[in-house]
């Protein structure tokens, strides 16, 4: 089964919460093991200093690791978040992000992903995150 950006989207806006929405994320990609979303630069959530808030990346890298655990599967199914921890390298200002998910093991109850976020244009990746899921059905 294909599992296109579209399908992608459809599960962002289905699933998941108004808070989550309002980050704006877009699907740009998605692959058998794979996806990418684009978190917009937005004022609104910068921290103090005008940096894009670490909470606001986190969340962002959250919801792409559902998107691409639900493209490896070939659809969307209950899951939750287990663990993640998130590691940032520097700042982003004024750019949007790209954020790209690799399911690196896909278990029948487990996911485990690897997510950099890099501000778009930049070579460098602004933070890295490792996310483990258990697969509800």
């Amino acid at each position: 089964m294909t599992f296109s950006p579209a399908d992608a989207d459809k599960i962002l806006t289905d699933n998941f919460a108004p808070w989550v929405l309002a980050l704006g994320l877009t699907v740009q990609e998605t692959g058998e093991r794979h996806a990418v979303l684009r978190l917009p630069w937005s004022a609104d959530l910068a921290r103090d200093g005008g940096g894009l808030s670490g909470q606001a990346m986190m969340a962002a890298a959250d919801t792409a690791t559902v998107v691409a655990i639900s493209a490896a599967r070939g659809g969307y199914g209950p899951m939750t978040t287990v663990q993640q921890s998130t590691s940032f390298q520097r700042p982003v200002v004024g750019a949007d992000v790209l954020i790209h998910v690799r399911v690196t093991k896909l278990g029948r109850r487990m996911a485990f992903a690897d997510i950099t976020l890099t501000p778009e244009g930049a070579d460098e990746p602004a933070a890295t995150a490792s996310t483990v899921y258990a697969l509800l059905g």
